[in-house]
């Protein structure tokens, strides 16, 4: 029996589900259920009623949110090492910090946080509604974390001032892209109509035809008329959309741009993870209060 049946009737006998973001490994977005964006998958975890198990093929803030909206539920981490950096990034400490200097503001923060800074939020967002979450605040300044340029992209949009918490947030990954390596690739497909996620620099998103979520990406490539696609985001997301979109091209902006923490799951990680039920992810149930209702106010938000 090869190791995908393994994982197949491990996950029948659990009565478990898998989850895989955009980013994963090939094998592993095969292999799962659900395959989307954090929004997507933490939405899937909750609408999957009859789930005991769910198994969270990404990174740590995601397992951790499918945890917190689940409490009834066991929720696994394949590897523990599959820590997002940018998610290290914004600490309750700098949460407080900030509060001091700007009482009034509303603190929003990007779902790639751990859940300890969710609890001390007022309400999250993704990169797939992050503007809307933004224009819902009764508020002019935003304190907005830990991505600087999602934050700028936002400001952008909604006009409103936003102050980055910390001032220095980033992925790495997407940071990777540069306009000059796009600018060269439109040189050389002059038809073809680039995508970058938010997260990368403003001049990257300057020579953007359309900036989005993956989740908006894979939405955008089904529906355009365009056949020739530059993406600015982890490469893994190139298997969704040529698996989507067989008749159209895709060309990622940046071959290096590989986040490894994602490439960190396995399916020999998955079936051990599964079989063991190793990995349970476990949150504090005062952290886990504050941040679900951080989580649940952002689903109100009308996208």
């Amino acid at each position: 029996m090869d190791l995908t049946q393994k994982i197949l009737d491990l996950k029948k006998e659990k009565k478990a589900i898998i989850l895989a973001h955009n980013y994963e490994r090939p094998e592993v977005q095969d292999i799962a259920d659900y395959t989307g964006d954090s929004i997507e998958l933490s939405r899937k975890a909750m609408e999957e009623k009859d789930a005991e198990v769910i198994v969270f093929s990404a990174v740590d803030f995601m397992a951790e949110s499918a945890a917190i909206l689940n409490p009834q539920k066991k929720v696994l981490l394949p590897c523990t090492g599959a820590r997002c950096p940018m998610a290290q990034m914004l600490t309750v400490d700098e949460i407080k910090r900030a509060k001091t200097l700007y009482p009034d503001a509303p603190v929003v923060v990007y779902v790639n946080t751990l859940a300890a800074a969710k609890a001390h939020s007022d309400i999250c967002c993704t990169s797939a509604n992050a503007v809307q979450v933004v224009q819902s605040l009764d508020a002019g300044t935003i304190l907005f974390g830990p991505d600087r340029n999602l934050g700028e992209y936002v400001a952008e949009i909604t006009g409103k001032k936003i102050i980055s918490i910390p001032e220095w947030g980033f992925c790495p990954t997407h940071l990777l892209f540069q306009p000059e390596d796009i600018m060269i690739l439109k040189i050389q497909h002059p038809d073809a109509t680039v995508m970058v996620h938010p997260e990368c620099s403003y001049e990257t998103r300057k020579v953007a035809d359309f900036i989005g979520s993956t989740s908006k990406m894979c939405k955008y490539a089904k529906e355009s008329n365009s056949k020739k696609f530059i993406v600015g985001t982890e490469n893994g997301i190139m298997h969704r959309l040529k698996k989507e979109n067989p008749e159209k091209e895709f060309i990622i902006a940046y071959d290096g741009a590989i986040c490894p923490n994602m490439k960190l799951t396995t399916l020999e990680r998955i079936y051990t993870s599964l079989k063991e039920e190793k990995h349970l992810i476990k949150i504090p149930e005062t952290v886990a209060k504050n941040a679900r209702d951080a989580l649940e106010r952002m689903f109100e938000v009308k996208s």
